[in-house]
């Protein structure tokens, strides 16, 4: 059983920054991947980042150099540091885990989610 509530979300001009924080509570000893997905409005759930079990990251296309995932040692909380933003990274996103050793951006790979936080991105 994992928990996972995000926050970090807000409004900010293109351009600027944000560091979204997901608190997870997990089974520490088991092998745990999370991720960051995110929804726009009559759009797809999609992956954004992903961090395994040994700390390997992969990021999609559409924000690979602007967004970071990390997390602290002990995997309490996620991070997503997003960068560079642009309107089109206005969207619902949310923290996902599984007990998995590899990560990957498909949801359907995931079976924890938290509820979301929403970022709003003006041109």
């Amino acid at each position: 059983q994992v928990q996972l509530v995000e926050s970090g979300g807000g409004s900010v001009q293109a351009g600027g920054s944000l560091r979204l924080s997901c608190a997870a509570s997990a089974y520490a000893y088991a092998p745990l991947s999370m991720a960051w997905f995110r929804q726009a409005p009559g759009k797809e759930r999609e992956g954004v980042a992903t961090i395994d079990n040994d700390a390997g990251t992969t990021y999609a296309d559409s924000v690979k150099g602007r967004f970071t995932i990390s997390q602290d040692n002990s995997k309490n909380t996620l991070y997503l540091q997003m960068n560079s933003l642009k309107p089109e990274d206005t969207a619902m996103y949310y923290c996902a885990a599984a007990y998995t050793y590899w990560a990957s951006l498909s949801p359907a790979d995931y079976n924890y989610w938290g509820k979301g936080t929403l970022v709003t991105i003006s041109s």
